[in-house]
């Protein structure tokens, strides 16, 4: 039998006051209405010898808050490279003196349903509907009553919510200067999506976003881009094919792949083809992934923000839940977080003179 907890009542008892009184006291409303100070102090210190803690299920109903946020996923709980989004989510939110409550799908749509009327049963003040990798979702209906954000996401239809999102077509200039600075003018190929804006696996956001960054950038710089490979899947196997079947054809001087897995198998054709990273071919890629810095050379790599991405979506959400009046004028914002460039070893120069080929796709 589980031990009975300690009441408002056991409080006002044990310092020999009245249950009022104690309830004044713990609330911080003791000086204000004139409550001497020893009596304070009694009190104080028979909820801390009793261990008392306030049932936050009656605080709810008194001051209309729970003090917690839900947070929905599809996998991001259970994924070692998101995992710093759930921390950033969780130190804003302690912060503010919050508790989140974590709940995911494994993208099954009953699942989803029932966990968000689990947070709407359990009062949340507002809720993180969040997803591991940037796509577009259709918005289930049980979120749009309570103050909602959703995180790496954009609604299929539209939606009067505020969406926090890397900062994909600013991450794919980024890529591209980090060429570009290092003297590269031609022979700059994709692996993982392009050359042409066609050229993207099905409902990728990142995809598409990184794309028209790299192309902007290079654009601005006059420089095409030389060619490209579309990977169905941003995995090593894919990278590896890709560039196997890119080097067929031509002698690249510099390879933007799509994230870090993709440049894993990248590296493994290259080694294959008797290339050396940097000094034959530069490789710039995306994510991060703790793969970036294990591989060698070290993969210089724009970053995803998963903890700041997290700390955003929960300051996005406090401004829905306090009413700001400026946040109604901006339903449906999207809150873009910059992706910095970790620059390692595998970017170098160009030497000799392009292959033949060149410009081909």
């Amino acid at each position: 039998m589980s031990p009975r907890r300690v009441t408002l009542a056991d409080v006002a008892k044990a310092a020999g006051v009245s249950r009022p009184t104690a309830s004044l006291v713990l609330s911080g409303r003791g000086r204000e209405l004139r409550i001497s100070e020893d009596v304070e102090q009694r009190v104080l210190r028979a909820a801390d010898e009793l261990q008392y803690r306030p049932n936050i299920v009656s605080v709810g109903l008194r001051t209309g808050t729970s003090r917690t946020i839900g947070f929905v996923s599809d996998t991001v709980a259970t994924s070692r490279l998101a995992g710093d989004m759930i921390k950033g989510a969780l130190e804003a939110a302690r912060d503010r003196g919050f508790m989140l409550f974590i709940g995911e799908t494994e993208g099954d749509a009953e699942l989803e349903r029932l966990l968000l009327q689990a947070m709407h049963d359990r009062q949340v003040d507002g809720l993180i509907l969040a997803s591991m990798f940037t796509r577009t979702i259709k918005v289930p209906k049980s979120v749009k009553p309570m103050p909602s954000v959703l995180l790496n996401a954009l609604p299929k239809q539209p939606a009067a919510l505020p969406a926090v999102l890397p900062d994909e077509v600013e991450a794919g200039r980024v890529a591209a200067r980090a060429l570009l600075d290092a003297g590269h003018r031609d022979g700059i190929y994709l692996i993982g999506a392009g050359p042409r804006m066609r050229d993207v696996p099905p409902g990728s956001v990142a995809a598409v976003e990184r794309l028209v960054g790299i192309r902007e950038a290079l654009g601005e710089a006059d420089v095409k881009v030389a060619g490209g490979r579309t990977c169905p899947d941003w995995q090593p196997e894919y990278g590896l094919t890709a560039t196997r079947e890119l080097l067929r054809t031509v002698r690249p001087r510099a390879l933007i792949c799509f994230n870090d897995r993709i440049a894993m198998g990248a590296y493994q054709a290259l080694d294959d083809a008797g290339l050396k990273v940097p000094d034959d071919v530069s490789v710039v890629s995306f994510d991060d992934h703790p793969i970036a810095s294990w591989i060698r050379p070290k993969l210089t790599t724009v970053a995803l923000p998963h903890y700041e991405l997290g700390r955003r979506a929960v300051d996005v959400l406090f401004t829905e839940i306090d009413g700001d009046p400026a946040a109604s004028d901006r339903k449906g914002d999207v809150h873009r977080v910059p992706m910095p460039l970790r620059a390692r070893e595998s970017v170098a120069p160009p030497r000799g003179a392009a292959g033949s080929g060149a410009g081909s796709s």
